[in-house]
């Protein structure tokens, strides 16, 4: 039977061990091409209207080679947010903690404003493949981790006190951008950003995310 969605080659079908890659040159090249035709065809059409086809004709690879690498589309968002994890990016840092805390919502707002906005285009991706689900996971992890130096900094300033939980202070920071923008669906507000951050820095001043010495020795 020809290879099709349905019927992929069998070396792509689910269980099938991956093919083994040569880091760099072609294999190197060809993933690049075939990532941004997933940002590409993501933003343009969501996560209903992406197809292997689609992503190969884009990235001008045959669908064979998008099958045998990725399987599916589970497996090409997977890699878009494997990939997005492997830059640079470090947290905001001018100085202060709700300087910090305000930038870092200011790029958030920024990535979930823009349209077509590829940041809740994989969100939305995430919660229709157990692949892109884990991925997704991965890279938050990721984020919140390299987001805790922001929090590392102010206790070291003396902004907060020691044992400050960086983890839940970022969320009470961010979350009211998600809640707005990706939840209600609301036009992006200039001073949230700003509103969000103060609210989460004044609150970790006064020790509300001060852990117990129990919580430390845990």
């Amino acid at each position: 039977m020809a290879d099709s969605p349905d019927h992929p080659p069998e070396h792509a079908r689910p269980g099938a061990a991956p093919p083994a890659r040569r880091p760099g040159g072609r294999t190197s090249r060809i993933r690049t091409q075939v990532l941004d035709a997933v940002r590409a065809e993501l933003g343009e059409h969501g996560y209903e209207g992406l197809t292997v086809e689609g992503v190969a004709a884009r990235a001008g690879v045959h669908r064979a080679t998008v099958y045998r690498r990725w399987q599916d589309i589970g497996g090409l968002i997977a890699d878009v947010l494997v990939a997005t994890g492997e830059d640079d990016w470090q947290p905001p840092d001018t100085g202060s903690l709700r300087g910090d805390l305000t930038a870092l919502n200011e790029e958030i707002q920024e990535s979930l404003s823009v349209q077509p906005s590829l940041a809740e285009a994989l969100m939305a991706a995430s919660f229709r493949s157990d692949r892109a689900a884990r991925a997704q996971q991965r890279l938050w992890e990721d984020r919140y981790t390299r987001c805790e130096a922001l929090v590392e900094r102010a206790v070291r300033r003396g902004e907060l006190p020691p044992h400050t939980d960086a983890r839940g202070l970022l969320i009470a920071s961010t979350a009211p951008l998600y809640h707005q923008l990706v939840l209600l669906r609301t036009a992006p507000d200039p001073q949230l950003p700003g509103y969000a951050a103060t609210t989460a820095a004044l609150a970790a001043t006064a020790g509300a995310f001060t852990r117990t010495t129990a919580d430390t020795e845990s």
